[in-house]
């Protein structure tokens, strides 16, 4: 196997990657609370676990890839009050909740897609293991880390942390700290500490989504449910959790404290989070209007987008940066990635129709070395914490070398038929599986295609240049431009 190194949020810094089990890998990440259309801060998230579960495939791993769906039991603000997002939007809408929850499934699926997600191997929800979470309930007061008030269970935080816990460890929040911050007045909280997060909610007789449980009519706790699921589908300790860098807390402090409480063991040996997307330089909020949907990229739906881009341009976009870094949106950054994109589907395109062709040249040992060095440092930069930003450039190394191929500037055969053959392999991996890269429909057959480059070429000979010019203009408003070479008449992508 080749080496894997992940910054591990809880030891905030660089490990290398070692699995529970020797070539299989457990990975967790938190899904969709579904009750509005997803949006690009979830796609920069899911993003990264995508690339993560392609690359452990590609490097020989047998990966188990858990994201669940959230479909009750998050409350409007994150905390222990107020309404269900899914119920309130229910109401909103005038819709059964499962509704709802059908409704923006069905559309997080439909982006994913478009973005060319692979699937999870499995996709839990949080209804769909109530059961589960209500003996992980009873076992939690069993153990005398929660208990019941006034129809809610509460995980009791001091008693967690008096049998040996670290609340605030994954976050670094110091627990002084978070009392200080929590304003509750004397009486007016049924918690003992106001820190205590529920685990089990009363419903009052107006919620929507509520289940029968031995301590009256509720609902799940929104912490608990990843808990659960995470331990069913990959055991009481597994090996990643990934998620949003706004998930550190309380959602993932909570996991943490409920999961070493009911089995004694850390849940998660490696935490991964995904930093925020900015606009301008500005945070992405709905409040400053500065916040667009997928959709709206893929339209130029929005005043801030001078075009529409399409989901491969905004996937390598994204993929331009490392997952822990800021990504800023702006016009000049995703035109920018819609040229570097295209020139890297050029390629891929160029690549796949060339064969090895023995010729009494001899082997450019320095060319060679340097298409060598690029395959192996691709490897190196998505082992060095997914480091997709370096690992592009090195493909943007053998992109250098295909287009000296394809314009008779270099013969394959000066590579080495093992360097060519490893060249073709490799790039066409790199772009299709791991990166995850794919091209993109216009609607136009290929087989059309070439059909109107056989009478472009006919045309040309026959000097009859308004049909030239013709053909010319049907592919620029494609977003292809006709390559006019010495040796051969071909089409690309438009950069």
């Amino acid at each position: 196997m080749r080496e894997l190194k992940i910054y591990n949020t809880l030891s905030r810094k660089k490990e290398v990657f070692t699995p529970l089990t020797e070539g299989y890998v457990g990975m967790y990440v938190c899904g969709p609370t579904v009750y509005s259309n997803a949006h690009l801060g979830n796609v920069r998230t899911f993003l990264t676990f995508d690339v993560l579960f392609r690359f452990l495939r590609s490097i020989g791993y047998k990966v188990r890839y858990v994201r669940n769906i959230t479909d009750v039991g998050h409350l409007v603000g994150d905390g222990d009050e107020g309404e269900d997002k899914i119920g309130k939007m229910a109401k909103l809408e005038q819709l059964e909740p499962m509704e709802v929850v059908q409704r923006y499934t069905n559309d997080f699926h439909e982006v994913l897609k478009q973005f060319n997600f692979l699937p999870p191997s499995v996709e839990p929800t949080a209804t769909g293991h109530l059961i589960e979470q209500i003996e992980a309930v009873k076992d939690l007061i069993g153990k005398g880390l929660a208990y019941e008030s006034n129809g809610s269970v509460y995980f009791d935080i001091n008693k967690y942390n008096e049998q040996g816990g670290n609340y605030g460890k994954l976050s670094g929040r110091i627990l002084e700290d978070l009392l200080n911050e929590t304003r509750v007045l004397d009486g007016q909280s049924e918690k003992r500490n106001p820190l205590d997060f529920a685990i089990w909610k009363n419903a009052s007789p107006e919620h929507i989504m509520q289940w029968p449980s031995p301590w009256g009519m509720g609902f799940p706790g929104w912490h608990l449910e990843c808990s659960c699921m995470s331990a069913k589908y990959l055991g009481n300790q597994f090996d990643i959790h990934g998620g949003g860098m706004d998930l550190k807390f309380p959602h993932h402090e909570c996991e943490i404290a409920q999961g070493t409480s009911l089995t004694g063991q850390e849940p998660v040996r490696y935490w991964m989070h995904t930093n925020m997307l900015t606009v301008n330089g500005q945070k992405m909020s709905k409040s400053l209007g500065n916040s667009f949907l997928p959709a709206q990229l893929f339209k130029g739906d929005h005043e801030l987008l001078d075009q529409a881009y399409s989901p491969m341009t905004v996937r390598f976009f994204m993929l331009q940066s490392q997952y822990r870094s800021t990504l800023d949106f702006s016009n000049d950054a995703l035109k920018g990635s819609q040229k570097a994109f295209r020139r890297l589907l050029n390629g891929f395109r160029m690549i796949k129709s060339m064969s090895f062709e023995s010729e009494d040249v001899a082997i450019d040992e320095k060319k060679k070395a340097i298409v060598e060095d690029a395959i192996e440092g691709f490897y190196t930069a998505l082992g060095d914490d997914l480091n997709t930003a370096v690992g592009i450039a090195h493909l943007f190394t053998l992109l250098k070398y295909i287009n000296m191929m394809y314009m008779n500037q270099l013969q394959s055969s000066a590579l080495g038929e093992e360097t060519f053959n490893k060249l073709k392999t490799k790039y066409q991996e790199f772009f299709e599986e791991i990166l995850g890269l794919s091209e993109e429909e216009n609607g136009t057959d290929t087989s059309v295609l070439n059909g109107m480059l056989e009478l472009y070429k006919e045309y040309k000979a026959n000097r009859q240049f308004d049909k030239v010019d013709q053909i010319r203009a049907y592919f620029k408003d494609n977003g292809m431009v006709i390559k006019d070479l010495k040796h051969r008449i071909d089409w690309a992508w438009e950069e």
